[in-house]
């Protein structure tokens, strides 16, 4: 007997049990079991996955990437010879897609695909409305940006920041550059590593980049800030870091040309919503990788850190005033 595979899950074949059959007679009826495996999805951010992928397709599987990207969740219901209709190809164009990105088959993506959009119902890309009141337009930034950082966990290789991770705690001095909102991220990456006893200074002036560039060794490290990956004075600097020899870390989105600069590229790939002027959760997305790295590097300091925190949190008390209220509940 035959059996059909989907996304790895298989058949069972389960002996054969007695059914009845028409006119009181018994007939053998073989029954079918299926085992499905709880595995993490092959792709968390497929569409991402389709759009970097989409390039390096021929142009008539690009009219199928075309039309999933703009319609993901009518893709899900239809059958190949409908998908291939609306993107004006034919079926076997679709199976190539398909094998493109790494599925066997047709059905095995659009599994796929219906699990990463059910994953991302309750946080999809929020737009705005004049007629919002302010618990709706509250609940709409809170819901996207939580969605945000989990797809950016989801997304993130372990192996790029224990690089990350390794370099920054060997550095004789890290330096964090950025422009505009970067720059506010720079500058609370500086506060963290300074703290953790790290030599570090935030940069976001183009002339001081380029000063602070010529004076870097091998020993050093640059991570570099960016939202979209494409600042000219960012590139033009970290251009000059290459040749002094010092390790380039980026936190930028993937396929930028901030990232194919890097030694270390930490990618942030997140679709912003079109209707805002700033680029709310990829500041916050580089701030809690920031985070991550402060928290990986203070790891490989172990114990005698703990101590330097103790002694600076006790410095610290007596700049603040000691007005301790107990906290309102409702």
């Amino acid at each position: 007997m035959a059996y059909a595979c989907l996304q790895s899950d298989y058949w069972t074949d389960n002996p054969p049990t007695s059914a009845p059959c028409a006119r009181g007679a018994l007939c053998i009826i073989p029954t079918l079991g299926i085992t499905a495996r709880n595995r993490p999805l092959q792709h968390p951010n497929l569409l991402k996955h389709i759009a970097e992928s989409k390039p390096q397709m021929r142009k008539s599987e690009q009219k199928v990437a075309d039309y999933v990207l703009a319609q993901p969740h009518e893709a899900i219901h239809m059958r190949i010879v409908d998908l291939a209709a609306q993107a004006k190809v034919s079926e076997p164009t679709v199976v190539r897609f398909c094998r493109a990105l790494n599925f066997d088959g047709f059905q095995d993506f659009k599994l796929c695909l219906a699990q990463v959009l059910a994953s991302n119902t309750n946080f999809e890309q929020f737009s705005l409305n004049n007629s919002d009141t302010v618990k709706e337009f509250k609940h709409k930034i809170f819901e996207s940006t939580v969605g945000n950082l989990i797809n950016v966990r989801d997304s993130l290789d372990p192996d790029t920041l224990e690089q990350a991770i390794d370099a920054m705690a060997q550095a004789r001095r890290v330096e964090f550059w950025g422009f505009g909102a970067s720059a506010a991220v720079a500058a609370d990456a500086q506060h963290k590593f300074y703290r953790l006893m790290v030599s570090s200074t935030a940069l976001s002036d183009p002339h001081m980049q380029t000063i602070s560039a010529l004076t870097l060794g091998e020993q050093d490290v640059v991570l570099a800030i960016s939202q979209t990956g494409r600042t000219k004075d960012l590139l033009h600097s970290i251009r000059l870091v290459r040749d002094s020899g010092a390790t380039v870390i980026t936190l930028c989105p993937g396929n930028t040309p901030l990232a194919d600069l890097a030694d270390i590229a930490i990618h942030i790939d997140l679709a912003e919503d079109k209707d805002l002027n700033t680029l709310m959760s990829s500041r916050v997305a580089h701030l809690v990788v920031m985070d991550v790295l402060a928290v990986g590097v203070a790891m490989r300091h172990g114990p005698t850190l703990i101590d330097h925190l103790k002694t600076i949190r006790r410095g610290l008390r007596s700049l603040r005033v000691n007005d301790r209220r107990p906290i309102k509940k409702d």
